[in-house]
């Protein structure tokens, strides 16, 4: 009886060492699984850093804000730099149908905008991010006591405007129609910066410029508020360019010009939300 006692305990010690290692095995066959199925960093796949110059076309008036989200950009993606060629929208966007290489195109209405997406030249729609209106610019101290957009008729007067074809010039010819004024300027220039400069050099008592511009100058210049420049607020539309050389970066600076940081400081320059 012993012995045949023992034989049995034997052989369920066998038997239970048998599932024991059984149930290590599937243990190392279950974990073995898991851990190639779950997803691993792959230390050879390339970098996703940006790298590389977006070149960006924008509109003059956005020189200033511009540039700092330009060393914004760089600063928070080194090894890219944010090349800047800024203008009139209309002699920006003919460059770029003419074959201009460029990521970017920010104009500063639609209409000069809609040259470039007429042509096929965007990637995508175009987005209204800031939105623009008119101030007069006066020497400093307003010493020809200019209060209104009808003062700038007054006889003897030397005023700027912005070319006709440029956004800040067909606002402004917008609100001299609102207010069924005539002006005839001493000139037109191709960019509101051109013609805020002619009041800064006093070689003009006063120009139809951006209320952003006015801002910029800072003490060169006065500015003057009129109500008819509510009637001739321009949208500023962004896009990325179809034949974009370095799309990605051009992405990533379209974005941060959309971003909470971007608004802030398109907004401190005196721009207007959309």
């Amino acid at each position: 009886m012993k012995t045949r006692s023992a034989r049995r305990t034997r052989r369920m010690v066998q038997v239970a060492g048998a599932g024991a290692a059984a149930l290590l095995a599937l243990s190392a066959c279950s974990s073995s699984s898991d851990s190639s199925s779950s997803p691993k960093p792959d230390s050879s796949s390339p970098s996703q850093a940006l790298s590389g110059t977006v070149t960006v076309f924008a509109a003059a008036s956005l020189k200033e804000s511009f540039t700092t989200l330009g060393q914004e950009f760089e600063k928070r993606h080194p090894g890219t730099k944010v090349s800047f060629n800024f203008g009139g929208s209309d002699t920006l966007a003919a460059s770029i149908t003419g074959g201009a290489p460029a990521d970017v195109f920010a104009a500063a209405s639609p209409k000069t905008m809609a040259i470039v997406t007429d042509k096929n030249g965007a990637a995508g729609t175009p987005t209204t991010f800031v939105r623009n209106q008119l101030e007069i610019a006066t020497l400093p101290g307003n010493p020809d006591t200019v209060a209104s957009l009808k003062d700038l008729t007054k006889s003897g007067l030397k005023v700027v405007l912005c070319d006709r074809t440029v956004p800040c010039g067909a606002a402004a010819q917008k609100a001299l129609e609102a207010s069924n004024l005539k002006l005839t300027p001493v000139s037109y220039e191709q960019d509101v910066k051109s013609a805020l400069t002619k009041v800064e050099l006093k070689e003009a008592d006063a120009a139809v410029v951006y209320k952003t511009d006015v801002k910029a100058a800072g003490g060169k210049v006065e500015g003057v508020e009129f109500p008819e420049s509510a009637e001739a607020v321009n949208d500023y539309p962004i896009v990325l360019l179809k034949n974009a050389p370095n799309t990605e970066a051009a992405k990533a600076f379209i974005a941060l010009v959309g971003s909470a940081e971007g608004r802030k400081v398109l907004t401190d320059a005196g721009f207007l939300q959309p």
